[in-house]
């Protein structure tokens, strides 16, 4: 599976961004699928995930209210909605596919990582 995440930038806090998470290869619908981000300094941390039908979704505590995980099977895209964004929310944004039982939560659950899209909030 290979993965490409893209629609990362410069924003103003307060403002929105939409995280696309384009995969090939293997039945992607067969999967669920995350969102990790990582800040310089900092260790990789969930963001988000989405079961394989899509019915369910996983936050983190800093994304809920403000982000939201979609995914188009027809078209092997994951997508992150992110709104009020904040300064602290700048970070490499990454996605990748759960192929592993575990928790949604959880790195060891994820397999094929995509290399990720730069999202920085200015105050």
């Amino acid at each position: 599976v290979q993965l490409q995440a893209s629609g990362g930038g410069l924003v103003q806090a307060g403002g929105s961004l939409r995280l696309s998470c384009a995969a090939s290869g293997r039945t992607f619908s067969s999967y669920g699928m995350g969102w990790f981000r990582q800040a310089p300094g900092k260790e990789r941390e969930f963001v988000a995930g989405i079961s394989e039908s899509g019915g369910s979704t996983y936050y983190a505590d800093s994304a809920k209210g403000r982000f939201t995980i979609s995914r188009d099977n027809a078209k092997n895209t994951v997508y992150l909605q992110m709104n009020s964004l904040k300064p602290e929310d700048t970070a490499v944004y990454s996605c990748a596919v759960r192929y592993y039982s575990g928790r949604y939560q959880f790195e060891y659950a994820y397999a094929y990582w995509g290399q990720g899209t730069q999202v920085t909030v200015s105050s």
